[in-house]
């Protein structure tokens, strides 16, 4: 197991490597620049700038640099907060995500995970409709309108809610982001817990637990659960990742100050180094939580050995 885990980080560092050099071009390539603005700056003010910011180099020199500094944990500085690096703008927008998308993900599993037992236990039942149905919703309505719909409902008409910001993540300011981050989760959790504890319930080890007579919860939770599982934890890889790295829809309608808002402000206004930050930080929880997964699955799943 030990070298498996070892093997995998290995692997990483090439990945990553691609990713950052695929984006640092990419990025570069895009029409405009981080100090383009309608009122275009003085010449001298621009080669000062380019100067200060080493843009005046040449692009593979610009490259290497920006390796050198990556390599050392340094995302180097913002050219759009120009007060802020990289760094300071993440040690204060990450912790903020990753409670709100791990409270999201928490909630996701727990609702999602009993509402499709629940289903498949009911198959081909009112209540087995019923879930599938408020699944299938919750999977096409996307977070830009089940936001303000839960904000003028619960914070506008009835007040129970604040409608917006994030007052040092006090409980009820938290409870509508992850809310709206969580609804679309459960519905895929559900319909995907769904589908697989169907096939596990009429796999042969669950008949022959229930030949030697074990309750209903033995069979249920302990052998059927175990298996259908693994298609949600498949899912949860790529999930988790978005979700702990920042929601952008759901950081902006609610004014929260994650990291999510940063990767399109860096974008729109050619933030090179924030937009690169954006795009390491995603990559690494992909890698990171693709390889928990796959520990996840041989706890799971007997038949599957990583020696």
């Amino acid at each position: 197991m030990a070298r498996y885990i070892l093997g995998r980080l290995l692997s990483a560092i090439p990945t990553l490597f691609l990713i950052v050099t695929i984006s640092f071009f990419l990025i570069r390539i895009a029409p405009g620049g981080p100090f383009d603005l309608e009122r275009p700056l003085e010449a001298k003010v621009m080669e000062n700038l380019a100067r200060i910011y080493q843009l005046d180099k040449p692009l593979w020199q610009q490259y290497l640099l920006y390796l050198k500094s990556l390599a050392s944990g340094d995302f180097g500085p913002s050219f759009y907060f120009r007060d802020f690096t990289i760094n300071e703008l993440f040690a204060e927008g990450l912790p903020i995500s990753i409670q709100l998308g791990s409270s999201a993900l928490v909630l996701a599993l727990i609702v999602g995970g009993a509402m499709g037992v629940l289903a498949a236990l009911r198959q081909n039942r009112p209540a087995d409709y019923s879930i599938m149905a408020a699944a299938t919703i919750g999977v096409t309505i996307p977070n830009f309108v089940v936001a303000p719909l839960l904000t003028l409902l619960l914070g506008v008409w009835l007040g129970w809610l604040p409608v917006g910001g994030w007052n040092n993540g006090a409980a009820r300011n938290m409870i509508l982001p992850i809310v709206t981050l969580a609804l679309p989760q459960i519905a895929v959790v559900a319909r995907l817990t769904r589908g697989s504890m169907i096939e596990a319930l009429r796999s042969n080890h669950v008949r022959t637990a229930r030949a030697y007579g074990l309750s209903g919860y033995s069979v249920v939770v302990v052998h059927a659960l175990r298996g259908a599982l693994l298609p949600v934890v498949s899912y949860l890889g790529p999930a988790a990742a978005a979700l702990l790295t920042g929601s952008v829809v759901v950081e902006t309608i609610f004014g929260i100050p994650g990291i999510g808002r940063y990767f399109v402000q860096g974008a729109l206004n050619r933030d090179y180094t924030l937009v690169m930050g954006t795009v390491v930080v995603v990559a690494v929880f992909v890698i990171v939580f693709n390889l928990i997964v796959d520990l996840v699955y041989a706890l799971l799943d007997p038949r599957v050995r990583y020696d």
